[in-house]
């Protein structure tokens, strides 16, 4: 068998189908959660499996009940309807399966944690076929490697969440600065002592990339409705000369971005040239560097996440997720345009944008596109990769869920 069969199910047994079909006949499994952008998966022989027809939301109390396909803007939607929601990514296309499983920044970080932090049970179809209920108390183990380990294990078909009141929160967008590197420095100075219902996010990019208006803008998101709280926490940012500031106050499904469309969606993007990493600071070096990049190089972009807060309380042992001693997510490169990079500009990105990543505590699997299998260790730490890999022995013995950032047994 060479060409790749995709499977649609429409319940947890095609699910189970398609994974012993798989089984059968030998074959990897790539699985589609939801998710974001037309480039998400390349075609490979195979087993690929669909799961956006697996998109319900259910509600208990505060307990909410995701299927595998769903999207966060299908989940923010439906949550805002009984004023609560849950951390998740910041574009309404994001899967909620890729996200949690790869830990899950986003824009209620500093405030309830990652994804995985809010994640109470999931249901698993395992290599074998069997459907596995699994929490802190039912198979605890896989529950742990589900948190933050990726999709090496099965397939989630449902997760389910413990959920926050949040009837509104805050937005602020700061932009207009001509000096970047004092926004950054006010930003960091806020963000050390800043209360755990504010988080930020700077995005700097260029005119080409499709996924932002083109400049730089630091975005803050206040949990709540206290704007003069917001102002205050970055009063700093907001006295940098040109700053200007709109505010507004919103539901939070609201601050969920909208992906842009794309002129050609069988066109693969320019390659991008650079890494992302888990900081546990954000010193003036290290800004010099960040601000030097974008000068440097026309196709350049740096995308930073402030951390810390009910992230960083979240003790080292509790998820495989990495570094929670970080403060900042940093990715930092630029896009390898055909015609605008040459081979000596491509040389020295490739090179600054490794100097960069070399200060990083570790590697955050969700924004690391290709798979590169000497690089998956470094998402982790050494006891929570062991962990895993026991795990995946467990689970996977043949490495059937390999499609991914693959943990090796």
């Amino acid at each position: 068998m060479t060409q790749q069969s995709v499977f649609t199910p429409t319940d947890v047994a095609g699910v189970v189908n398609a994974v012993q079909h798989a089984r059968h006949h030998d074959l990897p499994v790539s699985v589609v959660a939801g998710g974001h952008g037309p480039w998400a998966l390349v075609e490979q022989p195979g087993v690929r499996i669909e799961l956006a027809s697996l998109s319900g939301v259910s509600v208990d109390g505060t307990t909410v009940s995701i299927g595998g396909g769903a999207t966060w803007g299908e989940v923010a939607a439906r949550l805002a309807e009984d004023g609560l929601a849950i951390s998740s990514g910041d574009t309404t296309t994001v899967g909620v399966g890729g996200l949690t499983l790869g830990g899950g920044i986003g824009w209620m970080t500093r405030c309830w944690g990652l994804a995985v932090d809010q994640l109470v049970g999931a249901q698993v179809v395992t290599a074998d076929g069997t459907v596995i209920e699994t929490s802190p108390q039912a198979h605890p183990e896989l529950f742990w490697a589900l948190r933050g380990g990726g999709g090496n294990f099965g397939v989630v078909t449902r997760f389910d969440f413990a959920a926050h009141r949040l009837p509104t929160v805050v937005r602020a967008q700061y932009a207009g600065a001509t000096d970047a590197g004092a926004v950054l420095r006010a930003a960091r100075d806020a963000m050390i002592d800043a209360p755990h219902a504010l988080t930020t996010t700077y995005l700097d990019v260029p005119p080409m990339d499709p996924s932002a208006p083109p400049g730089a803008a630091l975005v803050a998101v206040w949990a709540g409705d206290d704007e003069a709280a917001l102002r205050e926490a970055l009063a700093g940012v907001e006295a940098v000369d040109g700053i200007t500031v709109e505010v507004a106050t919103c539901a939070y499904r609201d601050v969920l971005d909208e992906p842009p469309g794309f002129a050609d969606p069988e066109q693969a993007p320019p390659a991008f040239i650079g890494g992302n990493g888990l900081f546990a600071s954000l010193d003036d070096d290290l800004i010099d560097e960040l601000v030097a990049l974008r000068a440097t190089y026309p196709t350049s972009v740096v995308l930073m996440r402030s951390l810390g807060g009910a992230y960083g309380a979240v003790p080292q042992h509790s998820t495989p997720f990495p570094a929670r001693d970080a403060t900042w997510f940093i990715m930092a490169g630029g896009f390898d345009v055909p015609g605008v990079v040459d081979d000596a500009e491509r040389t020295s990105l490739v090179a600054d944008t490794a100097r960069i990543q070399e200060r990083r505590v570790a590697q955050y699997s969700n924004f690391t596109h290709e798979p590169s299998p000497e690089a998956v260790p470094e998402m982790f730490t050494p006891d929570a990769y062991a962990r895993l890999r026991a795990s995946k022995a467990q689970w996977d013995p043949r490495n059937m869920f390999r499609s991914n950032h693959n943990i090796v047994v």
